[in-house]
C-alpha cells in the first residue's frame, strides 16, 4: 500500500469515528448536548482534527441524517417487496416507517428536526422523498385498481403521510401527556381507514 492510499484510508476511519462518535453522544446525551469539543474528546483527537473532516457540526448532523435516510430506504424496500398487493405493500411500508422511528429515535429526532433545529441548512435530501414515493406508489395503486380518480393519489399519499408523521412526533415528543389510546391501534386505524377511502 502507498503513502497516498494510507493516508486516505486513515482519513476514512478518522471520519467514521467521528460520526460514530457523535451519533453515540447524541444516544447518551442527546443531540443538543453535542459539540465539537465533546466528539473530539470521544475520539481522543484535538477539535482541529474535526475540524478537517468537517466543516462544522451541522456538516457532522447532515451526514449523520442521510445515514438514517439510507437506512430507512433499505427497510422501507424489505418490507414492500414480502408482499404483493398495494394494499399490504402500503400496510407493510406504513408499520416499517413506524417501527423505524421509535427503534431508531435519535436518528428520526435528526432526520425530521423533531425538539432540535432540522439539519443541513435546509438542504433537500433526496432519500426524504423515499417513503413517500411508496405511499404514493400504493395509494395509485389501489386507486386504479379500484376505479377512482387517479389525480387524487397525489393529494391523498401527501396526506396519509402527514397523518403518520403527525402522530409520530405527537408520541416521541408528548409522550407523558398524551392519551394511551393514541397508539400504534390509531395508526393501524388510520391506514385501515384510509386504504377504504380510496
Amino acid at each position: 500500500m502507498g503513502l497516498h492510499e494510507r493516508r486516505q484510508r486513515e482519513k476514512e476511519s478518522i471520519r467514521a469515528n467521528i460520526l460514530q462518535a457523535a451519533f453515540g453522544l447524541a444516544k447518551t446525551e442527546g443531540w443538543g448536548a453535542l459539540s465539537i469539543r465533546k466528539i473530539a474528546d470521544a475520539i481522543e483527537y484535538s477539535a482541529p482534527v474535526v475540524y478537517d473532516h468537517f466543516e462544522n457540526k451541522e456538516a457532522i448532523l447532515f451526514e449523520i441524517s442521510l445515514n438514517g435516510f439510507k437506512l430507512l430506504h433499505n427497510e422501507l424496500v424489505k418490507a414492500k417487496k414480502k408482499y404483493d398487493t398495494p394494499e399490504e405493500q402500503l400496510t407493510a411500508i406504513v408499520d416499517t416507517y413506524w417501527n423505524f422511528a421509535f427503534q431508531n429515535k435519535e436518528y428520526y429526532q435528526l432526520m425530521f428536526g423533531l425538539g432540535m433545529q432540522c439539519s443541513g441548512k435546509g438542504q433537500m435530501k433526496e432519500e426524504i422523498s423515499s417513503f413517500q414515493d411508496m405511499i404514493y406508489d400504493c395509494t395509485y395503486q389501489i386507486i386504479k385498481k379500484n376505479g377512482s380518480a387517479p389525480e387524487n393519489a397525489c393529494h391523498m399519499s401527501h396526506a396519509l403521510f402527514s397523518a403518520v408523521h403527525g402522530l409520530i412526533s405527537i408520541m416521541m415528543m408528548r409522550r407523558s401527556d398524551i392519551p394511551e389510546t393514541m397508539n400504534k391501534t390509531t395508526l393501524d386505524e388510520t391506514v385501515a381507514g384510509f386504504i377504504k377511502s380510496l
